[in-house]
């Protein structure tokens, strides 16, 4: 099961200024990129704030003198500009969408390398699917602010603040009643944000639950274990629970802010009417011109909507932050099994193998294995028997480095394999793993999987070596026959 990535905005982490180093390292090699697409959004909102200054213009100027060329031009032009604009908000959206993924790309990689360094007992000890989350869900969600989050809030920025900018610059009187209902927006606009996060999540997290169910029982054994001892229906009982807790949550989440949108659709509703009521009486005045009145009216559309989007600013700044964080905390983490510095390739190995006191603890307190000594000459066939658990796969693991010991050094040729470099180590292993697996390629791609330059022939050769050449070939397209799981 791969669980999502569950970033509770009552316990989000604080803003650190080596960690914004860190992601502005991410985004530094699309400087010019990010230049561009500002420069896009700031001309894009320009242009959109158009149609209500030419309002004004037909109003106080092409109206009143009856000049119909000055109102053609007018007119077209308020078509042209939002046109305008719509084309810079493609070539913004297909250039922050670029961004997000090329970040993405670069996180996943650096993300997938780091995670192969891991010794294995970081692959036993982690929940299930927690090293697909960091690759998957977490980078996912990184992708979703470098193309959604920050560039909604730069746009609702840009707009927001050039509106209030020509609102008082038609007239200051009408600028301020307008501002009045502002904070009205900020107080409900974050409380409905964040509960509406930590429901979202909840869901995510039930979903993630319903899928890791279905993925086991709808399993080839989970459907065996199902059917042999007869518990289809306690299984159906169970995802039917499941399924509930999703719709339930999934219908609260839906219902958040209802009366929060009802309040938002009232003071939207109010702005209009207040510049209607306060510029109409300075209009009966003479103290202002018509044009100005109606174009300010128009431009309230474009002053509440960004504001309510930048209201939840900082829980959706500090969401997005968590990401970063997340994936950086795995990142950090170091490799137990690595290269000691001055560590040599050993070139070709006689093979002769020691244990010099070796003693093994999965769990400090817990030794698994106590001062083993074993010689193995080159050429020398050796059987480890015993009970399960006795440490038979462990001694294994500790020739091949998955592990080093707690005490003592196995020794290859002489050397201490913490003194090899593990490519030269590994090269000189084969293994026949109690637990078969195929990548999900043809037979040969699989059979040369240790080795990536062999030939057809070198494979070929292998194929009769095991003993299964003449399978292969009774199979329908031979070597090439695609296999997979199982």
């Amino acid at each position: 099961m791969i669980e999502k990535s569950r970033l509770d905005p009552g316990s989000l982490p604080g803003v650190e200024r080596a960690t914004l180093g860190r992601i502005a390292a991410y985004l530094r090699p699309y400087t010019g990129q990010i230049l561009l697409i500002g420069l896009l959004l700031v001309s894009s909102a320009l242009l959109n704030l158009l149609p209500p200054v030419l309002i004004k213009r037909i109003i106080d100027h092409a109206l009143p003198e009856r000049n119909v060329g000055l109102l053609l031009w007018l007119v077209l032009a308020m078509v042209a500009a939002p046109g305008a604009a719509g084309l810079l908000d493609v070539g913004e959206k297909y250039l922050t969408t670029l961004l997000g993924e090329r970040v993405m790309f670069d996180l996943r990689t650096t993300l997938f390398r780091h995670l192969q360094k891991q010794p294995m007992d970081f692959f036993t000890a982690a929940k299930p699917g927690a090293a697909l989350s960091s690759v998957l869900n977490d980078v996912q969600g990184v992708g979703g602010v470098m193309s959604g989050t920050l560039m909604d809030i730069a746009q609702s920025a840009i707009v927001f603040a050039a509106t209030i900018v020509m609102l008082f610059v038609m007239d200051w009187r009408i600028a301020l009643a307008a501002s009045l209902f502002l904070p009205l927006f900020a107080f409900p606009a974050r409380r409905a944000g964040r509960t509406r996060k930590q429901v979202r999540r909840q869901t995510q997290d039930k979903m993630a639950e319903f899928v890791g169910l279905l993925s086991e029982t709808l399993s080839v054994s989970g459907a065996l274990l199902l059917k042999i001892f007869g518990t289809e229906e306690m299984e159906a009982r169970r995802v039917e629970d499941k399924a509930r807790e999703v719709m339930t949550l999934s219908l609260r989440q839906a219902l958040i802010g209802r009366w929060f949108r009802l309040m938002m659709s009232i003071l939207e509703s109010s702005g209009p009417a207040l510049i209607w009521g306060i510029g109409g009486w300075l209009y009966l005045g003479g103290g202002v011109p018509l044009g100005t009145l109606v174009a300010s009216a128009a431009l309230l559309r474009n002053l509440y909507g960004p504001a309510t989007k930048l209201a939840g600013v900082y829980v959706e700044l500090i969401t997005s932050y968590a990401y970063f964080d997340r994936i950086f905390a795995v990142l950090d983490r170091e490799p137990a099994i690595q290269d000691r510095p001055g560590a040599r390739d050993i070139g070709h190995a006689e093979g002769a193998l020691s244990f010099r006191g070796v003693s093994f603890s999965y769990q400090q307190g817990e030794p698994v294995l106590e001062d083993i000594r074993i010689d193995v000459a080159p050429g020398q066939r050796l059987a480890l028997v015993g009970a399960s658990g006795a440490g038979k796969s462990t001694i294994a693991a500790l020739v091949a480095r998955l592990y080093d010991p707690t005490e003592g050094a196995v020794l290859l040729d002489g050397v201490d394999l913490r003194d090899i470099t593990l490519k030269s180590l590994r090269a000189q292993i084969g293994v026949v793993s109690q637990d078969t697996f195929l990548f999900h390629t043809s037979i040969f791609e699989n059979l040369r999987y240790g080795r990536p330059e062999a030939t057809r022939e070198d494979v070929i050769a292998a194929a009769r070596a095991a003993q299964i050449y003449s399978l292969i070939e009774r199979l329908p397209e031979g070597f090439d026959t695609p296999v997979g799981d199982r």
